[in-house]
Protein backbone atom coordinates (compact mmCIF):
# COMPACT_ATOMS: atom_id res chain seq x y z
CA UNK A 1 0.00 0.00 0.00
CA UNK A 2 1.38 3.41 -0.94
CA UNK A 3 2.10 5.71 1.97
CA UNK A 4 0.77 8.74 0.13
CA UNK A 5 -2.60 6.97 -0.06
CA UNK A 6 -2.82 6.77 3.71
CA UNK A 7 -1.97 10.45 4.01
CA UNK A 8 -5.01 11.27 1.90
CA UNK A 9 -7.41 9.33 4.12
CA UNK A 10 -9.14 10.58 7.19
CA UNK A 11 -7.15 9.24 10.14
CA UNK A 12 -10.34 8.48 12.01
CA UNK A 13 -11.57 6.24 9.22
CA UNK A 14 -8.23 4.43 9.04
CA UNK A 15 -8.18 3.88 12.79
CA UNK A 16 -11.67 2.38 12.80
CA UNK A 17 -11.25 -0.08 9.97
CA UNK A 18 -7.56 -0.90 9.98
CA UNK A 19 -6.40 -0.52 13.56
CA UNK A 20 -5.59 -3.97 14.95
CA UNK A 21 -7.54 -5.63 12.13
CA UNK A 22 -4.89 -6.33 9.53
CA UNK A 23 -3.50 -9.07 11.73
CA UNK A 24 -4.06 -12.81 11.81
CA UNK A 25 -6.45 -12.16 14.71
CA UNK A 26 -8.67 -10.20 12.34
CA UNK A 27 -8.55 -12.90 9.68
CA UNK A 28 -9.73 -15.42 12.26
CA UNK A 29 -12.36 -13.16 13.76
CA UNK A 30 -15.71 -14.81 14.40
CA UNK A 31 -18.01 -11.84 14.02
CA UNK A 32 -19.83 -11.00 10.82
CA UNK A 33 -18.95 -7.32 11.06
CA UNK A 34 -15.24 -8.02 10.74
CA UNK A 35 -15.78 -10.53 7.94
CA UNK A 36 -17.81 -8.05 5.92
CA UNK A 37 -15.21 -5.34 6.33
CA UNK A 38 -12.35 -7.69 5.53
CA UNK A 39 -14.09 -8.85 2.36
CA UNK A 40 -14.37 -5.27 1.20
CA UNK A 41 -10.78 -4.50 2.16
CA UNK A 42 -9.57 -7.46 0.12
CA UNK A 43 -11.77 -6.49 -2.80
CA UNK A 44 -10.65 -2.87 -2.93
CA UNK A 45 -7.02 -3.20 -1.91
CA UNK A 46 -5.64 -2.90 -5.43
CA UNK A 47 -7.86 0.08 -6.20
CA UNK A 48 -6.41 2.22 -3.41
CA UNK A 49 -9.87 3.18 -2.12
CA UNK A 50 -10.33 0.40 0.40
CA UNK A 51 -11.31 2.36 3.48
CA UNK A 52 -13.51 4.84 1.70
CA UNK A 53 -15.23 1.94 -0.04
CA UNK A 54 -15.93 0.34 3.32
CA UNK A 55 -17.28 3.60 4.60
CA UNK A 56 -19.54 4.19 1.64
CA UNK A 57 -20.89 0.66 1.29
CA UNK A 58 -21.22 -0.45 4.91
CA UNK A 59 -21.38 2.84 6.79
CA UNK A 60 -20.57 1.86 10.35
CA UNK A 61 -19.43 5.40 11.14
CA UNK A 62 -22.15 7.69 12.44
CA UNK A 63 -22.41 11.36 11.49
CA UNK A 64 -20.60 13.50 14.05
CA UNK A 65 -23.87 14.81 15.48
CA UNK A 66 -25.12 11.29 16.24
CA UNK A 67 -22.00 9.80 17.80
CA UNK A 68 -22.06 8.90 21.50
CA UNK A 69 -20.20 11.10 23.96
CA UNK A 70 -17.87 8.32 25.04
CA UNK A 71 -15.32 8.61 27.82
CA UNK A 72 -13.11 5.58 28.46
CA UNK A 73 -14.21 4.08 31.73
CA UNK A 74 -13.12 0.99 33.62
CA UNK A 75 -10.33 -0.95 31.95
CA UNK A 76 -11.83 -4.20 33.17
CA UNK A 77 -14.86 -3.76 30.93
CA UNK A 78 -13.92 -1.14 28.41
CA UNK A 79 -17.38 0.34 29.04
CA UNK A 80 -17.80 4.02 28.56
CA UNK A 81 -20.14 6.88 29.34
CA UNK A 82 -20.89 9.82 31.56
CA UNK A 83 -23.23 8.43 34.20
CA UNK A 84 -24.59 5.16 35.48
CA UNK A 85 -28.18 4.50 36.50
CA UNK A 86 -29.63 2.03 38.93
CA UNK A 87 -33.08 1.25 37.58
CA UNK A 88 -36.05 0.73 39.92
CA UNK A 89 -36.06 -2.85 41.18
CA UNK A 90 -39.22 -4.95 41.13
CA UNK A 91 -39.08 -8.10 43.24
CA UNK A 92 -41.19 -10.66 41.41
CA UNK A 93 -41.42 -12.91 44.48
CA UNK A 94 -42.97 -10.03 46.44
CA UNK A 95 -45.63 -9.69 43.75
CA UNK A 96 -46.89 -13.12 44.73
CA UNK A 97 -47.11 -12.32 48.45
CA UNK A 98 -48.93 -10.05 50.90
CA UNK A 99 -47.01 -6.98 49.72
CA UNK A 100 -48.45 -7.20 46.21
CA UNK A 101 -50.25 -3.83 46.39
CA UNK A 102 -47.07 -2.04 47.42
CA UNK A 103 -45.05 -3.72 44.67
CA UNK A 104 -47.74 -2.87 42.11
CA UNK A 105 -47.38 0.79 43.08
CA UNK A 106 -43.62 0.54 42.57
CA UNK A 107 -44.19 -1.17 39.23
CA UNK A 108 -46.55 1.59 38.10
CA UNK A 109 -44.10 4.28 39.18
CA UNK A 110 -41.25 2.62 37.26
CA UNK A 111 -43.35 2.34 34.09
CA UNK A 112 -44.49 5.95 34.35
CA UNK A 113 -41.19 7.62 35.24
CA UNK A 114 -38.52 5.38 33.70
CA UNK A 115 -40.18 3.04 31.22
CA UNK A 116 -37.72 0.43 32.55
CA UNK A 117 -37.15 -1.66 35.66
CA UNK A 118 -34.92 -4.48 36.85
CA UNK A 119 -36.81 -7.69 37.66
CA UNK A 120 -35.23 -9.83 40.39
CA UNK A 121 -36.30 -13.09 42.05
CA UNK A 122 -38.21 -13.94 38.88
CA UNK A 123 -38.21 -17.69 39.45
CA UNK A 124 -36.47 -18.82 36.25
CA UNK A 125 -33.72 -21.26 37.28
CA UNK A 126 -30.20 -19.88 37.02
CA UNK A 127 -29.15 -22.87 34.93
CA UNK A 128 -31.66 -22.00 32.19
CA UNK A 129 -30.47 -18.39 32.12
CA UNK A 130 -26.76 -19.20 32.10
CA UNK A 131 -27.26 -21.89 29.46
CA UNK A 132 -29.01 -19.39 27.18
CA UNK A 133 -26.17 -16.87 27.45
CA UNK A 134 -23.62 -19.63 26.92
CA UNK A 135 -25.27 -21.13 23.84
CA UNK A 136 -25.67 -17.64 22.38
CA UNK A 137 -21.94 -17.07 22.73
CA UNK A 138 -21.22 -20.43 21.14
CA UNK A 139 -23.48 -19.66 18.21
CA UNK A 140 -21.63 -16.43 17.41
CA UNK A 141 -18.29 -18.24 17.82
CA UNK A 142 -19.14 -20.79 15.14
CA UNK A 143 -17.45 -20.52 11.74
CA UNK A 144 -19.08 -18.03 9.43
CA UNK A 145 -19.94 -20.85 7.03
CA UNK A 146 -22.31 -22.24 9.67
CA UNK A 147 -23.93 -18.95 10.60
CA UNK A 148 -24.45 -17.70 7.07
CA UNK A 149 -26.99 -20.49 6.51
CA UNK A 150 -29.45 -18.34 8.43
CA UNK A 151 -28.80 -15.04 6.67
CA UNK A 152 -31.80 -13.43 5.03
CA UNK A 153 -32.75 -9.99 3.80
CA UNK A 154 -36.41 -10.81 4.49
CA UNK A 155 -37.36 -9.15 7.79
CA UNK A 156 -40.37 -11.49 7.98
CA UNK A 157 -38.20 -14.62 8.03
CA UNK A 158 -38.87 -16.75 11.16
CA UNK A 159 -35.11 -17.19 11.68
CA UNK A 160 -32.70 -14.51 10.51
CA UNK A 161 -28.99 -13.93 11.09
CA UNK A 162 -27.25 -10.75 10.09
CA UNK A 163 -25.59 -7.52 11.10
CA UNK A 164 -27.15 -4.15 11.87
CA UNK A 165 -30.95 -4.19 11.24
CA UNK A 166 -31.35 -4.69 7.49
CA UNK A 167 -27.98 -4.56 5.83
CA UNK A 168 -29.52 -3.90 2.40
CA UNK A 169 -31.34 -0.74 3.39
CA UNK A 170 -29.77 0.73 6.55
CA UNK A 171 -28.08 4.07 6.00
CA UNK A 172 -25.69 3.58 8.91
CA UNK A 173 -24.93 0.12 10.23
CA UNK A 174 -25.11 -0.94 13.87
CA UNK A 175 -21.97 -2.51 15.36
CA UNK A 176 -23.63 -5.80 16.20
CA UNK A 177 -24.39 -9.26 14.89
CA UNK A 178 -27.78 -10.80 15.67
CA UNK A 179 -29.92 -13.89 15.40
CA UNK A 180 -33.69 -13.34 15.41
CA UNK A 181 -36.09 -16.16 16.25
CA UNK A 182 -39.86 -15.97 15.99
CA UNK A 183 -40.99 -18.09 18.94
CA UNK A 184 -44.75 -18.25 18.51
CA UNK A 185 -45.92 -20.86 17.79
CA UNK A 186 -42.80 -22.77 18.81
CA UNK A 187 -43.65 -26.09 17.08
CA UNK A 188 -43.88 -24.32 13.71
CA UNK A 189 -40.65 -22.39 14.12
CA UNK A 190 -38.51 -25.09 15.73
CA UNK A 191 -37.53 -26.86 12.46
CA UNK A 192 -36.08 -23.58 11.16
CA UNK A 193 -33.96 -22.92 14.26
CA UNK A 194 -30.20 -23.47 14.15
CA UNK A 195 -29.17 -27.08 14.69
CA UNK A 196 -25.68 -25.96 15.72
CA UNK A 197 -24.50 -25.83 18.41
CA UNK A 198 -26.14 -29.21 18.84
CA UNK A 199 -27.91 -28.18 22.06
CA UNK A 200 -29.11 -24.84 20.70
CA UNK A 201 -32.70 -25.85 19.99
CA UNK A 202 -33.18 -27.59 23.33
CA UNK A 203 -31.79 -24.70 25.36
CA UNK A 204 -33.52 -21.98 23.32
CA UNK A 205 -36.93 -23.67 23.55
CA UNK A 206 -36.56 -24.18 27.29
CA UNK A 207 -35.64 -20.53 27.76
CA UNK A 208 -38.41 -19.26 25.46
CA UNK A 209 -41.07 -21.19 27.39
CA UNK A 210 -39.86 -19.90 30.76
CA UNK A 211 -39.72 -16.30 29.58
CA UNK A 212 -43.18 -16.50 28.00
CA UNK A 213 -44.66 -17.72 31.29
CA UNK A 214 -42.87 -14.91 33.15
CA UNK A 215 -44.20 -12.38 30.65
CA UNK A 216 -47.79 -13.55 31.19
CA UNK A 217 -47.38 -13.14 34.94
CA UNK A 218 -46.02 -9.64 34.39
CA UNK A 219 -48.91 -8.76 32.07
CA UNK A 220 -51.31 -9.77 34.82
CA UNK A 221 -49.51 -7.39 37.20
CA UNK A 222 -49.34 -4.60 34.60
CA UNK A 223 -53.09 -4.78 33.96
CA UNK A 224 -53.79 -4.74 37.69
CA UNK A 225 -51.45 -1.76 38.19
CA UNK A 226 -53.48 0.11 35.54
CA UNK A 227 -56.67 -0.61 37.48
CA UNK A 228 -57.99 -3.01 34.86
CA UNK A 229 -57.97 -6.11 37.05
CA UNK A 230 -58.93 -6.27 40.70
CA UNK A 231 -58.48 -9.66 42.31
CA UNK A 232 -58.82 -8.57 45.90
CA UNK A 233 -61.65 -7.63 48.22
CA UNK A 234 -64.28 -9.51 46.20
CA UNK A 235 -67.56 -9.73 48.14
CA UNK A 236 -70.57 -11.99 47.64
CA UNK A 237 -72.44 -8.99 46.23
CA UNK A 238 -69.63 -8.52 43.70
CA UNK A 239 -69.87 -12.16 42.67
CA UNK A 240 -73.56 -11.67 41.86
CA UNK A 241 -72.93 -8.48 39.88
CA UNK A 242 -73.49 -8.96 36.13
CA UNK A 243 -71.18 -6.04 35.31
CA UNK A 244 -68.45 -7.68 37.38
CA UNK A 245 -68.93 -10.91 35.44
CA UNK A 246 -68.60 -8.99 32.18
CA UNK A 247 -65.38 -7.41 33.43
CA UNK A 248 -63.95 -10.80 34.35
CA UNK A 249 -64.84 -12.17 30.92
CA UNK A 250 -63.10 -9.21 29.32
CA UNK A 251 -60.03 -9.75 31.50
CA UNK A 252 -59.89 -13.40 30.47
CA UNK A 253 -60.12 -12.43 26.81
CA UNK A 254 -57.23 -9.98 27.16
CA UNK A 255 -55.04 -12.53 28.92
CA UNK A 256 -55.94 -15.18 26.33
CA UNK A 257 -54.81 -12.82 23.56
CA UNK A 258 -51.43 -12.45 25.24
CA UNK A 259 -51.15 -16.22 25.70
CA UNK A 260 -51.56 -16.57 21.93
CA UNK A 261 -49.49 -13.48 21.30
CA UNK A 262 -46.23 -12.83 19.52
CA UNK A 263 -42.81 -13.60 20.95
CA UNK A 264 -39.64 -12.57 19.16
CA UNK A 265 -36.29 -13.57 20.63
CA UNK A 266 -33.19 -11.66 19.51
CA UNK A 267 -29.69 -12.85 20.34
CA UNK A 268 -27.23 -9.96 20.13
CA UNK A 269 -23.45 -10.02 19.90
CA UNK A 270 -21.57 -6.71 20.16
CA UNK A 271 -17.93 -7.30 19.14
CA UNK A 272 -15.12 -5.10 20.47
CA UNK A 273 -14.78 -1.93 18.41
CA UNK A 274 -11.43 -0.15 17.98
CA UNK A 275 -13.12 3.25 18.20
CA UNK A 276 -16.43 3.00 20.06
CA UNK A 277 -16.90 6.76 19.94
CA UNK A 278 -17.69 6.57 16.21
CA UNK A 279 -20.50 4.06 16.21
CA UNK A 280 -23.26 2.39 18.24
CA UNK A 281 -24.31 -1.18 18.90
CA UNK A 282 -27.90 -0.03 18.39
CA UNK A 283 -29.09 3.50 17.62
CA UNK A 284 -31.74 5.26 19.74
CA UNK A 285 -35.03 3.42 19.38
CA UNK A 286 -38.09 2.29 21.27
CA UNK A 287 -39.34 -1.29 21.17
CA UNK A 288 -42.33 -2.32 19.10
CA UNK A 289 -44.36 -4.55 21.37
CA UNK A 290 -45.92 -4.67 24.82
CA UNK A 291 -42.99 -5.66 27.04
CA UNK A 292 -39.36 -6.58 26.37
CA UNK A 293 -37.49 -8.85 28.78
CA UNK A 294 -33.74 -8.43 28.32
CA UNK A 295 -31.17 -10.90 29.60
CA UNK A 296 -27.63 -9.56 29.43
CA UNK A 297 -24.17 -10.55 30.54
CA UNK A 298 -22.22 -8.36 32.96
CA UNK A 299 -20.68 -6.09 30.32
CA UNK A 300 -22.19 -2.61 30.36
CA UNK A 301 -23.65 -1.14 27.21
CA UNK A 302 -27.39 -0.50 27.52
CA UNK A 303 -28.33 3.15 27.89
CA UNK A 304 -31.72 4.75 28.37
CA UNK A 305 -32.79 8.33 27.88
CA UNK A 306 -33.75 9.61 31.32
CA UNK A 307 -34.48 13.24 32.10
CA UNK A 308 -33.07 14.18 28.67
CA UNK A 309 -29.72 12.52 29.39
CA UNK A 310 -28.22 9.22 28.24
CA UNK A 311 -27.44 7.07 31.25
CA UNK A 312 -25.88 3.60 31.40
CA UNK A 313 -27.85 0.82 33.07
CA UNK A 314 -25.91 -1.08 35.71
CA UNK A 315 -26.25 -4.84 35.06
CA UNK A 316 -27.52 -7.00 37.93
CA UNK A 317 -26.38 -10.61 37.45
CA UNK A 318 -29.28 -13.02 36.95
CA UNK A 319 -31.91 -10.29 36.60
CA UNK A 320 -34.01 -9.14 33.67
CA UNK A 321 -34.18 -5.59 32.40
CA UNK A 322 -37.84 -5.06 31.50
CA UNK A 323 -39.00 -2.15 29.40
CA UNK A 324 -42.33 -0.76 28.26
CA UNK A 325 -42.90 -1.15 24.53
CA UNK A 326 -44.81 1.05 22.10
CA UNK A 327 -47.89 -1.16 22.37
CA UNK A 328 -48.10 -0.73 26.14
CA UNK A 329 -47.75 3.05 25.85
CA UNK A 330 -50.60 3.04 23.33
CA UNK A 331 -52.70 0.58 25.37
CA UNK A 332 -52.22 2.63 28.55
CA UNK A 333 -53.12 5.79 26.58
CA UNK A 334 -49.77 7.33 27.42
CA UNK A 335 -49.64 6.57 31.13
CA UNK A 336 -46.76 4.10 30.79
CA UNK A 337 -43.83 5.32 28.71
CA UNK A 338 -41.97 3.56 25.92
CA UNK A 339 -38.55 5.14 26.33
CA UNK A 340 -35.74 5.63 23.86
CA UNK A 341 -32.70 3.46 24.50
CA UNK A 342 -29.49 2.58 22.69
CA UNK A 343 -26.42 0.36 23.03
CA UNK A 344 -22.82 1.49 23.37
CA UNK A 345 -19.93 -0.70 22.28
CA UNK A 346 -16.50 -0.93 23.85
CA UNK A 347 -12.96 -1.58 22.71
CA UNK A 348 -12.16 -4.56 24.93
CA UNK A 349 -14.97 -7.07 25.42
CA UNK A 350 -17.69 -8.87 23.55
CA UNK A 351 -21.15 -8.20 24.95
CA UNK A 352 -23.99 -10.73 24.71
CA UNK A 353 -27.68 -10.05 25.32
CA UNK A 354 -30.92 -11.93 24.66
CA UNK A 355 -34.01 -9.78 24.15
CA UNK A 356 -37.47 -11.35 24.28
CA UNK A 357 -40.14 -9.06 22.81
CA UNK A 358 -43.77 -9.90 23.59
CA UNK A 359 -47.11 -8.54 22.48
CA UNK A 360 -50.51 -9.44 21.07
CA UNK A 361 -50.75 -11.69 17.99
CA UNK A 362 -49.26 -10.14 14.84
CA UNK A 363 -52.71 -9.87 13.25
CA UNK A 364 -54.21 -7.99 16.21
CA UNK A 365 -55.01 -4.29 16.31
CA UNK A 366 -53.54 -2.34 19.22
CA UNK A 367 -55.51 0.59 20.59
CA UNK A 368 -55.88 2.57 23.81
CA UNK A 369 -57.91 0.69 26.39
CA UNK A 370 -61.41 2.25 26.47
CA UNK A 371 -61.40 2.18 30.29
CA UNK A 372 -58.35 4.46 30.31
CA UNK A 373 -60.02 7.12 28.16
CA UNK A 374 -62.11 9.88 29.72
CA UNK A 375 -63.00 13.55 29.30
CA UNK A 376 -59.99 14.51 31.39
CA UNK A 377 -57.75 11.96 29.66
CA UNK A 378 -58.85 11.87 26.01
CA UNK A 379 -57.64 9.31 23.51
CA UNK A 380 -54.02 10.06 22.59
CA UNK A 381 -53.19 7.39 19.98
CA UNK A 382 -54.70 5.97 16.83
CA UNK A 383 -55.03 2.23 16.23
CA UNK A 384 -52.03 0.35 14.92
CA UNK A 385 -51.07 -3.11 13.69
CA UNK A 386 -48.02 -5.09 12.68
CA UNK A 387 -48.47 -4.43 8.97
CA UNK A 388 -48.23 -0.66 9.42
CA UNK A 389 -45.15 -1.15 11.59
CA UNK A 390 -43.42 -3.19 8.88
CA UNK A 391 -44.19 -0.52 6.32
CA UNK A 392 -42.60 2.03 8.61
CA UNK A 393 -39.52 -0.11 9.17
CA UNK A 394 -38.87 -0.35 5.44
CA UNK A 395 -38.41 3.39 5.24
CA UNK A 396 -37.60 4.29 8.81
CA UNK A 397 -35.13 6.77 10.21
CA UNK A 398 -33.55 4.50 12.78
CA UNK A 399 -32.26 7.40 14.88
CA UNK A 400 -35.73 8.66 15.81
CA UNK A 401 -38.81 7.31 17.53
CA UNK A 402 -40.93 8.03 14.47
CA UNK A 403 -43.28 5.06 14.57
CA UNK A 404 -44.76 5.76 17.98
CA UNK A 405 -44.78 9.48 17.26
CA UNK A 406 -46.70 8.76 14.06
CA UNK A 407 -49.42 7.01 16.08
CA UNK A 408 -50.08 10.04 18.28
CA UNK A 409 -53.24 12.06 17.74
CA UNK A 410 -52.77 15.80 17.50
CA UNK A 411 -54.90 17.86 19.84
Amino acid sequence: MKLNFFRKLDTVVISLFLYKYTSIHFLNSHNLISLLIYALVSLRLSQEILVLSCLQQWKYILPASERPNVVEHEKSTGAADNANLELPIVDFAELQGPNRSQVLNSLASACENYGFFQLVNHGIPYEIISNMVDVSKRFFEMPYSEREKYMSADINSPVRYGTSYNQRTDGVFCWRDFLKLVCQPLPDVLPHCPSSPNDFRTLAVSYAKEVKFLFLMLVDAILESLGLMNKKNTTREDEDDDDDDDDKDEEKEILKEFEDGSQLMILNCYPPCPQPDLTLGMPPHSDYGFLTLLLQDEVKGLQIQHQENWVTVEPIPGSFVVNVGDHLEIFSNGRYKSVLHRVLVNSMNYRISVASLHSLPFESTVQPCPKLISETNPRRYMDTNFASFLEYMKSRDSTKKNFLESRKLTS
